[in-house]
């Protein structure tokens, strides 16, 4: 589409009920992001209430008819998907305005590849605009969708504010707070308030008691909050055990923004997180808690494939806020939602029976999902779920979904289904990794909250049952077969640039990274993003195959992580020839002061830091300078600075570790190696940086 372009949905799929849109960019330096927000208006073009605006900490609207589903990674970077049920948009809502913004004195005309994709129930992409004048706004509006005789139509606006959220706000009629002294007063001191629930705990009389409605007594020990944004560190995390009461007030950022600058004013958010547990009353450490999902019986796949389906399916329908998460992502529209395993559905002389059925009822349609599920590392086999297909589309289903522990990429499906063009109904195909699984969970129970103290509760159950070392649903767990031979044919300098085994490395590695942001984005409550460079390319094929190449002639895999609030981007390195692990950030020096003070401040930071991290300037020219280990910059930090008087651009940090040997996940194992190393790294090294734009004293 072109801007200003206008087209009709129901011209372009018939299964446009539910739709998708996903806003994208890229950066040339690979550190532009930015926050997407919804507003429904009414003929007047304004919003009802503040409730109307939605953004990341006020994903999901009441109805179901909104949710912001967060970001996904795919082959050009990231992208940032938000579900829209158009036949619950309230009646009284003729506009849908699609936006995002950027914050710190962004602007969108520094992004490359701006754009804005619509997709249909069925995941069938319909349309794409591309923005290529988006200028210094700091906010854009992509698009929007409206009504017109009954039916919705798509238009590209690709328009924005100079003023950013503020302004895109208030010419909607968003209300907006002007006390911002007060709010940036109200961050400095972290102001936050927790209470117990007496006498409430939690598992104890959670277990005892049937589940809590939304109205139930559990609601009136909760306090509203709030929120535009919160940030939880990962040292401030407590363990499951009994819900406090937390009142949080946080601004739109990690910084406060400039007192001149107003800030909307958001819906309000209930939220519980988990306290550390009180002391057990066990007689000593043989005795095990009760758990609700047992797996001391799990003796076959089978079994565990059969507690696995059962366990998560139950509690997507007894925690709404969780359910509708996992199924608004597989284009359900938001309604009553059933779970049922181990259903019998005829096939020939041989019926078939799917791990587990998902059912959605709205306005006396039913939207259904056949799930397949696999654990311990087994793979998906693409007869059974080509044959789940074939049903599904003769029954007049949407969505065949898989599970296993294994991490879907772009451009490489788990598995190849063959579709028959001449239906006229389509199927989505949609996976799910058990990671995928544990992070959503994580997410609401630790940071963005749920409805009440006994769904917290259900999902600690979960959770608890996932990482459990018997339910086999632990994530991706294995690097393949291809890794070994790689490693031998790189220590013996016979393996080869276009064999496909490198290839095969690259594609396992991709999928270890993106689960390594998802388990430390869950314990954070923060974004964290593998980083794709623009100059990588965009097609995923050509990509990995270029990774490969790279990985044939030095022997060594790289990737970056983008952690949300953190001063810099998180470089991971293995090194196959020397078995050596490498976890590194660069840090720009500050725009003023004297190049003493700023080594002197950075050894302080670092003063509970491991002695063997390397620290090395960075000079003008992409240079390297001086370098040492902190153990001996500890009581000379002037010996980090050149003796030339050389302009420093910044500084690097670095910790080594040996990489575990085996593709698995045992002791010795390589992916467990490199989750050590990145938890090292963040909680050693990275916690104890200055934050982005944080004063220096």
């Amino acid at each position: 589409m072109v801007k200003g372009a206008n087209v009709g949905l129901a011209a372009l799929s018939e299964d446009v009920g539910s739709v998708m849109v996903s806003l994208g960019w890229s950066s040339p330096t690979g550190e532009g992001d930015a926050d997407v927000s919804v507003l429904l208006l009414t003929a007047d073009g304004k919003v009802r209430s503040d409730a109307d605006f939605y953004f990341y900490n006020n994903p999901v609207a009441a109805d179901g008819s909104v949710q912001l589903l967060g970001k996904t990674p795919t082959s050009d970077g990231n992208e940032d998907r938000i579900t829209f049920d158009l036949t619950a948009i309230p009646a009284d809502v003729e506009q849908v305005v699609v936006a995002a913004s950027r914050y710190n004195g962004g602007r969108f005309g520094d992004l490359d590849d701006v754009r804005v994709t619509l997709a249909d129930g069925s995941g069938e992409g319909l349309l794409r605009f591309s923005i290529e004048d988006a200028g210094a706004v700091g906010a854009l509006l992509f698009g929007e969708l409206y009504r017109r005789a009954g039916d919705w139509k798509f238009r590209a606006i690709g328009q924005g504010y100079e003023s950013g959220l503020a302004g895109l706000a208030q010419d909607y009629g968003v209300d907006v707070d002007d006390d911002a002294e007060e709010a940036e007063a109200a961050e400095e001191t972290g102001a936050a308030v927790a209470e117990d629930v007496p006498p409430e705990e939690i598992p104890a009389e959670a277990a005892a008691e049937p589940v809590a409605t939304e109205a139930g007594p559990e609601a009136a020990t909760e306090v509203e909050v709030q929120a535009v944004g919160t940030a939880v560190p990962l040292a401030a995390v407590p363990a499951p055990g009994p819900v406090p009461v937390v009142e949080q007030i946080a601004t739109e950022s990690v910084e406060a923004p400039a007192k001149s600058v107003p800030r909307p004013r958001t819906a309000k958010k209930k939220v519980t997180l988990p306290k550390v547990a009180k002391k057990s009353l066990a007689e000593n450490d043989s005795w095990r808690a009760a758990r609700l999902f047992p797996v001391s019986a799990l003796k076959s796949d089978r079994d565990r494939e059969t507690r696995a389906t059962s366990v998560l399916l139950s509690v997507m329908a007894q925690v709404p806020e969780f359910g509708r998460r996992l199924t608004a992502g597989f284009g359900a529209p938001a309604g009553r939602m059933e779970m049922f395993t181990e259903v019998s559905l005829p096939n020939g002389d041989s019926p078939r029976r799917p791990d587990g059925v998902i059912r959605v009822e709205r306005a006396g349609k039913l939207w259904t999902a056949l799930v397949e599920t696999k654990t311990n590392g087994n793979a998906l086999k693409p007869d059974q779920v080509q044959a789940y297909t074939e049903i599904a589309a003769r029954r007049g289903y949407e969505a065949v979904i898989t599970l296993s522990n294994d991490v879907e990429l772009d451009g490489s499906p788990l598995v190849d289904v063959k579709t028959d063009g001449r239906r006229k109904h389509k199927v989505a195909l949609r996976h799910l990794s058990w990671a995928d699984v544990a992070h959503q969970a994580q997410m609401l129970i630790r940071h963005e909250g749920v409805g009440n103290a006994a769904h917290a509760w259900l999902l600690q159950e979960l959770l608890h049952y996932l990482q459990h070392e018997n339910s086999g649903c632990h994530g991706f767990q294995n690097m393949g077969p291809a890794w070994v031979p790689v490693r031998n044919g790189i220590d013996d300098e016979t393996l080869c640039q276009g064999d496909r085994r490198a290839v095969e490395v690259v594609e396992s590695w991709e999928r270890l990274v993106r689960q390594v942001c998802l388990r430390l984005g869950g314990e954070l409550g923060q974004k964290v993003l593998p980083v794709q460079r623009a100059k990588r390319g965009t097609d995923p094929r050509v990509r990995r195959a270029a990774l490969a190449d790279q990985l044939c002639l030095a022997g060594r895999l790289d990737s970056e992580l983008r952690i949300e609030g953190t001063p810099g981007i998180l470089a991971l390195s293995a090194d196959l020839r020397t078995g050596k692990l490498r976890t590194s950030i660069e840090i720009a020096v500050p725009e003023q002061g004297y190049p003493l003070t700023w080594a002197k401040r950075l050894i302080r930071q670092l003063s509970d830091a491991p002695a063997d991290l390397h620290v090395e300037t960075l000079l003008d020219g992409h240079v390297g300078g001086p370098r040492g280990t902190l153990e001996r910059l500890r009581p000379e930090p002037g010996d980090i600075l050149p003796k030339n008087n050389a302009e420093i651009t910044g500084f690097r940090l670095s910790l080594f570790r040996s990489m575990g040997n085996t593709r698995g996940s045992a002791e010795s194992g390589f992916i467990r190696s490199v989750d050590e190393a990145v938890d090292r790294f963040h909680d050693h090294v990275v916690v104890h940086l200055d934050r982005p734009g944080s004063t220096r004293r």
